[in-house]
């Protein structure tokens, strides 16, 4: 596939110097001595001693194993192999004469090698080959190849999740224009507000103009309300965003300290504490312990607001608190099991036996290994808090894309669904993306697999 793509990008340019290769081909000597020795064996007629020689071997062989071969086919085997023969010896005749006069043939491939060793043919191919040389570099740097593997698979991902999310709601038993007009609209009705939106196209044609208008940023207008539904969305991603990002900052900030802790003194009363803490984060519903922040820090203490308000920086404060508690509670756990995998390692074991200080070895060795499972922990529930964030939304009335995704579904708004999926899946996507790169930076075999492919 590189070397195609390679070839394609190259195209322009490839065309452009095989016409300058043409041109000058004419001006070798190399045909015409071709021709001439052609003539000379024939004159000599060595054709018709080669079909001689090749008949008399194809009729001593039928001899000696018994088989019934009509002469003209032995005759046509003969003269094939004559014609063969012929050739080989036509064109081996010319290099040698040519190999005497100081001549040789210059193949397409030779050629233009000999120009890339011109720094002006460089500079003059510039512009044609531009293509072909931003591919070259791309290719030849394992760091952007890494990375542009990793952006043409999340592409194939987020066309999959379009596909998907859309045959789920195409086959759903809900019907758009019964939910929104009601019980009492007509039949003629009902068939007006598909035609406008769409749905009464066939499968493949709604399939595609929704995967079009993703790509476009089109997403066209809800049923429900005519709004539009990209600026829609662009109102309400950057609060789950944002949400999302402060809630894994948050859990990064603690569970990663407390994790080592408790690998550090395992079976402590530190480490057990620290345990059991984590395990009741990871058992709480995220809408019963939004209800009593809400209970205790906004009706009782008075501390924190009960709602969210874009003005209001507190009010962001329950809603991360509650999104990050599974999240740091995971990493925690993770974070734990983990460093305590590394630490009894036969490589930890040597740095100890080399004099290292457990510090040292704690940091150098064993904590950026263990942070590779840790990291993958954190891009799953990234993606996870972003889609599952509707019921802290709802619990905290944020006006994000997971409640705005629940309150479409059970019309269901098509474009608007589908829209918020898949720009989610796209931010997700780029959340892998980042983590794969990190996963490079901490893990030397990944890099040096890198470096080979």
């Amino acid at each position: 596939m590189y070397r195609f793509l390679l070839y394609l990008t190259g195209l322009p340019l490839h065309i452009l110097v095989y016409l300058f290769y043409l041109m000058k081909k004419k001006d070798r000597t190399y045909e015409a001595t071709m021709a001439d020795v052609k003539r000379k064996l024939s004159d000599e007629g060595r054709k018709k001693q080669l079909f001689h020689e090749y008949k008399d071997q194809l009729l001593r062989k039928a001899e000696f194993f018994q088989e019934k071969n009509s002469p003209d086919a032995l005759s046509v085997q003969a003269e094939k192999l004559a014609v063969e023969r012929f050739q080989e010896e036509v064109v081996r005749r010319t290099d040698e004469r040519l190999s005497q006069q100081g001549v040789r043939k210059e193949s397409y491939s030779t050629y233009f090698l000999s120009l890339l060793e011109r720094p002006m043919f460089l500079l003059v191919s510039l512009v044609p080959g531009v293509l072909m040389y931003a591919w070259l570099f791309l290719i030849s740097n394992p760091f952007l190849k890494y990375i542009m593997e990793r952006l043409v698979q999340s592409v194939f991902v987020i066309i999959g999740v379009g596909i998907l999310v859309f045959s789920i709601l195409y086959i759903s038993p809900f019907d758009p224009a019964s939910n929104i007009l009601g019980e009492s609209a007509t039949k003629e009705q009902i068939a007006a507000f598909n035609q406008i939106h769409g749905l009464d196209l066939p499968y493949l044609q709604q399939l595609w103009n929704a995967l079009k208008g993703i790509a476009t940023f089109d997403l066209g207008s809800s049923f429900a309300g005519s709004e539009d539904i990209a600026s829609s969305i662009a109102n309400k991603f950057p609060i789950t965003l944002m949400i999302a990002v402060f809630s894994v900052l948050m859990a990064i900030v603690i569970a990663i300290p407390v994790g080592i802790l408790s690998a550090t003194r395992p079976n402590s009363f530190l480490d057990t504490t620290f345990m059991f803490i984590a395990l009741l984060g990871l058992s709480i519903p995220n809408f019963w312990q939004g209800l009593i922040f809400i209970l205790n820090f906004s009706i009782k203490l008075g501390w924190l607001p009960a709602t969210y308000s874009p003005g209001n920086a507190l009010s962001i404060i329950m809603p991360v608190v509650v999104l990050g508690t599974g999240l740091t509670a995971s990493i925690a756990r993770m974070m734990r099991s983990s460093l305590l995998e590394i630490i009894h390692e036969d490589y930890i074991i040597t740095a100890r036996a080399k004099g290292l200080t457990k510090s040292q070895m704690l940091w150098k060795h064993a904590v950026g290994n263990a942070m590779i499972p840790v990291i993958t922990v954190i891009g799953l529930m990234f993606g996870g808090m972003l889609g599952g964030a509707a019921v802290t939304e709802k619990v905290f009335n944020i006006k994000g894309i997971g409640s705005y995704i629940v309150d479409k579904q059970f019309i269901p708004d098509i474009p608007a669904i589908m829209g918020g999926v898949v720009y989610i899946a796209i931010t997700i996507s780029l959340v892998n993306l980042l983590i794969d790169i990190l996963y490079a930076f901490l893990d030397p075999r990944i890099r040096s697999k890198m470096k080979q492919t």
